[in-house]
């Protein structure tokens, strides 16, 4: 295993936390063994971290437990904390407003300790085995992610394996930034996606999906970001699909651009409208503050579990759950979108 591991800091019961340092290329990583973590990402030429993290472990363990996390074994939401699967009502733990489950319940992929299972100057191969029940899902789901740096760009490559028909939606939770302004002011996105998801205001779906033409969601062509809260679901397909570029973010400030690419049906983008928080300090010991970073959170479609008319996000234990994303960054016109 050659890399570079290091210890990162104890959890309050004791087992101690690593981190793992990816180089490739232009590109650097810091991996945390708590949640998959990608704590901090450098660009070769760009004197700020790509994604805001913290330099000791408190912050993950309260206000911060989220940032660079991967997140499941649900991403986003399920209403109500319960589905039915198989005639079989599953009840959650619900985590979000004391009645929905968030991000697979209290204790998901993000508060767990995973193991480093191999790791290279350039990869990192980690696992976590969550039992059946936990969290009121059904089955044992045994997960891999594999987070590999090339030249200009982050990947992370998911599988997931059930004893028992389950439902699994596993996404990257980094908040990005490319500039160091300390906010998305002037940041602007591109979203590849005609239609979203209209939440209610526990942040549910209501329905079936609408158009963005016409609309504050309407991302087709790019948009400034400057005081604008999302936390939606944009609707990319009816089902995975090949890896494609999904969405385009750029700094006007520094002029440099990422794409994301995606094999996921759906694109979570969040804000950051939950900042300022106490304790939410930054690699640079400063509070971060509203709308610091955007999250990019490829995943299926929220509450997908309890609408038969979303992408299944259904995982049967004859199969394997696959899902790769890659982020890539640049500053010339390589990644930037057709207009």
């Amino acid at each position: 295993m050659a890399s570079d591991v290091e210890r990162f800091g104890e959890m309050p019961d004791g087992p101690t936390v690593h981190r793992v340092t990816l180089q490739k290329g232009a590109m650097r990583a810091q991996v945390l063994t708590l949640g998959a973590i990608v704590q901090d990402l450098r660009l070769e030429g760009a004197s700020h971290p790509l994604v805001l993290g913290a330099g000791t472990l408190a912050p993950y363990l309260g206000p911060m437990h989220y940032f660079g996390a991967t997140v499941g074994r649900y991403a986003n939401r399920i209403a109500n904390g319960a589905f039915t699967l198989n005639g079989q009502t599953h009840r959650l733990s619900c985590n979000f407003r004391g009645r929905h489950c968030l991000h697979g319940g209290e204790l998901g992929c993000a508060e767990q300790l995973w193991t480093l299972a191999d790791a290279t100057a350039e990869t990192a191969t980690l696992t976590l085995t969550l039992p059946d029940g936990d969290m009121g899902f059904p089955g044992r789901l045994s997960i891999v992610l594999t987070i590999a740096l090339s030249d200009a760009a982050i990947s992370f490559d998911h599988s997931a394996t059930t004893d028992r028909d389950t439902v699994c939606s596993l996404s990257h939770h980094g908040y990005f930034v490319l500039d160091d302004s300390g906010s998305l002011a002037e940041h602007g996105l591109r979203i590849a996606a005609e239609h979203y998801l209209p939440v209610d205001d526990d942040l549910i779906p209501t329905g079936r999906s609408a158009p963005v033409a016409g609309t504050g969601f309407d991302f087709q062509t790019p948009r400034p970001l400057q005081d604008v809260a999302l936390d939606h679901n944009f609707c990319l397909s009816d089902a995975p699909a090949v890896l494609r570029p999904v969405a385009w973010l750029r700094s006007d400030r520094s002029g440099l651009q990422m794409q994301v690419a995606t094999t996921e049906p759906g694109l979570q983008v969040y804000t950051a409208s939950h900042l300022p928080q106490a304790g939410a300090i930054g690699h640079d010991g400063r509070a971060l503050r509203r709308h610091a970073g955007i999250a990019l959170e490829a995943q299926h479609w929220p509450d997908a579990p309890n609408r038969p008319d979303f992408p299944s996000a259904t995982l049967l234990a004859a199969q394997t759950y696959r899902h790769t994303t890659r982020y890539s960054f640049d500053r010339t016109n390589q990644t930037e979108p057709p207009q």
